[in-house]
């Protein structure tokens, strides 16, 4: 099935034809960001902190190196009002020194590189950095051959402090200081100007690269939850004068962005400036779209933008927070996520988390964003989820099974054997209600929509295949969807 479905990808995504000559890369103008110094590989004492997977690089290929990253870094301010479309006009305010780190993840072998590094604004709602989008997406970026980069961009992940989610950091400074003593964050309202500055690094390295013998030829800025805030804000307000990402994948923002003074009072209703000349691509959950408010922010599809709302999924899951941190791909140990997951006791939660598709589409997503940079191919216009306007939240619309109508589809959410929520079952703590939640089917339920297994297979395979022809599943990962529902026991 999933070779059929490998097929009808490659023939309804080839460029062919009179018009493909139309199809051609965003070209970026000339940047003046400076390109700061840069000193490395780190090598101690201790190892690179992160919380991050937790599997070893060297057997998929890949290996780990970090760097720190030094110059001047410069602040900005808002001239006037916000305007509605988000093109925002800043004066430069302030200069000040910083000295930062580079976490790099790249293929060892040099003809792996696919010529794309992925570079993450690092999450600190955990109070320290986190690669959220790393560990999301690793097994797809390492497959594709791209490289990654963690910017510790904000404040908090160098010298610490508390998260959002109330959890205390120490920083890079405090948790190792005989390798970090000598950094310097001089506040969040210079990491815009950092996070450029890092970008500067990777393509046009100085004496010493980030990306050892590999050269650059797209980067992608990328970033989830408070990142993505931080983001929305960097597209909007700076992006149109630094001039040094390619495109942007911006994972679980809300309504807005953040200020330029770095505080995270959100920018309410912040769009997404659609000038920059390269692509933006918005992945949303049920979360986002809900909790937070962003179903009231939506912006059309253009030529420059596209926005994936994907049914079925939470702002955080149970891959994320589960087995994502030690699957290194060369298992299948995502395909039955959804058949096995537990409350996360961890964090007090007392129901099951969401144990949802958002993995596979986040694969799709990434793979279409590098392809738009890098031939001029459009990604696929995703469908948005059913939501009903109201406070103090938009509502999702619900089938009768008790999953989303409408959105980005996936055989999970079209041959269910779950309903799967971005809201989490009532009386759980404002960080549980981020994990959504997961119903399993009775089964009587299960036995009446699948009268026997083959049923459920065939079912489950011509769904798969639907998603594929749609963009939204790669070919690869339809292969170990199926290849879990044919290993269950549904029903």
């Amino acid at each position: 099935m999933a070779a059929a479905a490998a097929v009808a990808f490659l023939t309804t995504n080839a460029v062919t034809g009179p018009g493909a000559s139309a199809l051609t890369p965003p070209v970026l103008a000339r940047s003046t960001v400076p390109v700061p110094a840069v000193e490395g590989p780190i090598t101690g004492p201790g190892s690179p902190s992160i919380i991050g997977t937790s599997f070893d690089l060297a057997p998929v290929g890949y290996q780990e190196d970090e760097y720190f990253l030094s110059g001047s870094a410069t602040s900005y301010a808002l001239v006037g009002r916000a305007p509605a479309d988000g093109r925002w006009k800043v004066t430069r305010r302030s200069k000040a020194r910083y000295k930062t780190r580079l976490l790099v993840y790249r293929p060892s072998d040099p003809r792996r590189f696919n010529g794309t590094v992925v570079v993450e604004w690092l999450n600190e709602s955990a109070g320290s950095d986190t690669a959220a989008d790393w560990i999301g997406d690793h097994t797809q970026l390492i497959r594709q051959g791209f490289a990654w980069v963690g910017v510790s961009a904000q404040a908090l992940g160098v010298n610490g402090g508390t998260g959002v989610l109330a959890v205390g950091g120490k920083g890079l400074k405090k948790t190792n200081p005989p390798r970090y003593g000598t950094l310097h964050h001089p506040g969040d309202a210079f990491s815009y100007d950092i996070y450029s500055q890092a970008a500067q690094a990777i393509r046009h390295p100085r004496a010493t690269s980030p990306l050892g013998r590999l050269k650059a030829k797209a980067v992608i800025a990328d970033g989830e939850s408070q990142s993505a805030f931080f983001l929305t804000t960097y597209i909007d307000a700076v992006a149109p004068s630094a001039h040094v990402f390619n495109g942007y994948l911006v994972h679980s923002r809300f309504s807005g962005g953040t200020s330029l003074s770095g505080s995270l009072a959100l920018a309410v209703h912040e769009p997404f400036r659609t000038d920059l000349g390269v692509p933006v691509l918005a992945f949303e959950t049920e979360t986002d779209l809900t909790l937070g408010d962003y179903a009231s922010n939506r912006q059309p599809d253009n030529r420059w933008f596209r926005d994936w709302e994907v049914a079925g999924t939470a702002h955080a899951d149970d891959y994320m927070t589960g087995v994502g941190l030690s699957d290194d791909g060369r298992s299948n140990v995502a395909g039955a996520i959804v058949t096995h997951d537990t409350p996360l006791t961890i964090v007090g939660c007392t129901s099951a988390p969401n144990a949802g598709p958002q993995h596979w589409v986040l694969d799709a997503a990434f793979s279409a964003l590098n392809r738009w940079i890098r031939t001029g191919e459009p990604a696929a216009h995703g469908p948005r989820i059913d939501v009903t306007p109201g406070g103090p939240h938009p509502t999702i619309v619900r089938d009768a099974m008790g999953n989303a109508r409408g959105g980005i589809r996936t055989p999970e959410l079209d041959v269910p054997i779950v309903a799967l929520s971005g809201t989490a079952a009532t009386g759980q703590s404002a960080t549980c209600s981020l994990f959504g939640a997961t119903t399993p089917f009775d089964r009587a339920t299960l036995s009446a929509l699948y009268p026997t297994h083959a049923d459920y297979v065939a079912k489950f395979d011509r769904a798969t295949e639907g998603a594929v022809r749609a963009g939204f599943i790669l070919p690869a990962d339809a292969s170990q969807i199926e290849a879990a529902a044919a290993a269950s026991n549904v029903p």
